[in-house]
């Protein structure tokens, strides 16, 4: 189940439909030093990942990197209690009932952790300011942290951005030529909809383009493995109706 990605990065996918669209989701596995494990973006766990992951190192970081994707991240808590289960400071708000150990806040520094120093050396943090998807019932913030994983020059992000393409099924290719996201690393029609504080937008994304960056992680659509940083400024100056 696990791919590897390059050195100490692996990514694992499952099917996922949202809005009635086959989208898939991702999780990526970072190693740290001393084979501490990574997890962001749980998916549904199983005997054989558990099994691999166990032969790669010790899950010792569960992050729920936005107001979305959490689904998983309580059964990984419990199948790995001695793990820190961080996740987006609003978090703990709309789900009272995770078993959350950390907040990641931007307004406290870091993270609201024992030290100040970075708990996962190697991997860079950024919130993502004013960004919102369309959710059921109406526009919704997503809270959402990126990630960088310096060694290996990735980013790795969840709903900021999708590419999708013709390994895609054929509906969610259809809706995403016409919505966007489609072979563009970009976001979709649901957040242009409803992302209105384009100001932020764009003061987050110029954060992000200043880390070195050429491999992109989405957690739905294909990995892109080249040129990413140019694609995802591409992508944003066309949602934000400007360059940057």
């Amino acid at each position: 189940m696990l791919r590897a990605v390059d050195t100490n990065l692996w990514v694992a996918e499952q099917p996922l439909r949202y809005f009635g669209l086959s989208i898939g989701t991702r999780m990526t596995v970072i190693r740290l030093a001393a084979h501490e494990l990574v997890i962001i973006s749980p998916i549904q766990l199983s005997d054989g990942l558990v099994n691999e992951l166990n032969e790669l190192g010790t899950v010792a970081h569960i992050i729920a990197p936005n107001l979305y994707h959490y689904l998983f991240a309580a059964d990984f808590k419990a199948a790995y209690p001695s793990a820190t289960f961080w996740a987006t400071a609003g978090l703990q708000a709309k789900r009272p009932e995770l078993p959350i150990d950390r907040a990641i806040c931007h307004r406290q520094g870091f993270a609201n952790a024992d030290s100040s120093d970075n708990p996962w050396p190697g991997l860079e943090c950024l919130f993502f300011d004013g960004f919102k998807t369309l959710g059921p019932s109406g526009p919704d913030p997503l809270d959402e942290w990126l990630f960088l994983h310096a060694p290996s020059r990735t980013l790795i992000l969840t709903d900021t951005a999708f590419c999708f393409d013709e390994n895609s099924a054929w509906l969610t290719q259809l809706v995403t030529k016409i919505g966007g996201g489609y072979k563009s690393l970009s976001p979709s029609l649901l957040e242009r909809v409803a992302t209105t504080d384009k100001e932020k937008v764009k003061t987050a994304i110029e954060q992000v383009l200043r880390w070195d960056f050429e491999r992109v992680i989405v957690a739905h659509g294909s990995i892109v493995e080249r040129d990413g940083k140019r694609q995802l400024k591409q992508g944003y100056e066309r949602f934000l109706g400007h360059t940057l």
